[in-house]
């Protein structure tokens, strides 16, 4: 099915951040002044908002438009409020154990699907399966090569997102995920729960 202007402009902000209104038409093949009218129509739904950035030299500031919260919301959330209650509940009823305890038979069971899809002789290449895995997933993951021989893996989207802000474990069960299918030393840079738009890895063979 073919995607709307609107969705696809959600798309496109969504995976590689604020963009100018120009930057969009260019990108999606239609016209400035019909980008322009989404973005206008969006942002008084609340989807997306405008921020000056100071262009160079002595021009207008130029208009960056990105995601608001709501327009985040419009992906797939994992039916965000019934997982975080029904991790809150199983706290308080059961106690921060079974938490973990669920969180390390997750952690298992993720470890076994991805080595079975994960399994290139160079770190790059698991890298780039680990990626479409991922992306698969929801998490709209991309991976490319860094100038300093690093790999870099980006997921512009977090599914469980309300799990992970009620128990950062689940992060923290990702992170040892991505080093054992791997091979290799990861470090997030970039958290979505900090504030960030996006998930960021930099992987660097052992």
């Amino acid at each position: 099915m073919r995607q709307s202007p609107a969705n696809r402009i959600l798309l496109l902000i969504k995976t590689e951040g604020p963009q100018l209104a120009a930057a969009v038409a260019a990108r999606l093949g239609i016209s400035s002044e019909a980008v322009r009218q989404q973005l206008t129509k969006m942002a008084q739904d609340g989807l997306v908002e405008a921020v000056s950035e100071a262009g160079a030299g002595r021009g207008r500031p130029r208009q960056l438009w990105s995601l608001t919260p709501a327009g985040n919301q419009t992906f797939p959330d994992g039916h965000a409020e019934l997982t975080a209650t029904l991790l809150t509940t199983l706290v308080t009823q059961l106690g921060k154990a079974a938490l973990d305890a669920v969180i390390c038979a997750r952690e298992a069971e993720t470890l076994r699907r991805y080595r079975q899809e994960v399994d290139a002789q160079d770190v790059q290449s698991r890298v780039l399966q680990l990626a479409a895995v991922r992306t698969r997933e929801g998490y709209m993951a991309d991976s490319w090569h860094e100038a300093d021989g690093s790999l870099l893996l980006v997921e512009n989207h977090c599914p469980i997102c309300a799990a992970a802000s009620v128990c950062a474990g689940f992060c923290r069960s990702e992170l040892d995920t991505f080093r054992t299918v791997l091979g290799a030393k990861v470090e997030r840079e970039e958290h979505i729960l900090l504030g960030a738009r996006r998930c960021a890895y930099r992987i660097t063979p052992l």
